[in-house]
């Protein structure tokens, strides 16, 4: 499956959500490792089988195996982290923020692609799973890596696109029922 067979299967009443994917598809104003990476690790985060396979197929031989793994890396660790720092912005009982995490997160320090582009997916699973504090950490990080707001927009753009999709096709299946 790929993006086109995806905007084919979007219901009329999503007909933006094929749009959205539309402008994504063709937009270059992101390297295509970025862009490519930022389409699997959501297509991942969106939990949707029919996102994934189709984002997971545009991304098939545009990544070295070794980003396509970081990507994957990305999604993984971010619905980790996500999950427990959201409960700790969350909880009333701020105890919980005096504890350690005592969560392996080595992919972090060592994601075998630039760290940049693993921040970029990371943000945006991030976004996806609605982590406020995750997504503060990682735009800082980008921020100070020196990348444009604009390619920082740009990801969160591509996760609200790809969750939108997911959705559509949920909705659609509700309907169908």
């Amino acid at each position: 499956m790929s993006i086109e067979t995806l905007k084919g299967r979007i219901p009329d009443f999503a007909k933006d959500v094929r749009l959205n994917l539309s402008t994504m598809a063709g937009d270059e104003s992101l390297t295509p490792r970025r862009k490519y990476g930022l389409f699997l690790a959501c297509g991942i985060a969106s939990r949707n089988p029919l996102v994934r396979d189709a984002l997971a197929a545009e991304a098939e031989g545009k990544l070295a195996p070794a980003e396509a793994a970081a990507a994957k890396s990305a999604a993984a660790i971010m619905g980790m982290n996500n999950v427990y720092y959201r409960f700790l912005h969350l909880a009333s009982d701020q105890t919980f923020r005096t504890l350690p995490a005592r969560l392996r997160m080595n992919v972090l320090a060592n994601p075998g692609v630039d760290k940049l582009d693993f921040e970029l997916w990371s943000l945006a699973v991030s976004a996806i799973n609605g982590c406020g504090q995750c997504i503060d950490a990682h735009v800082a990080a980008l921020r100070e890596g020196g990348m444009p707001v604009e390619e920082i927009q740009t990801a969160v753009r591509y996760a609200a696109i790809i969750q939108s999709a997911a959705i559509a096709l949920e909705a659609a299946e509700v309907a169908a029922a």
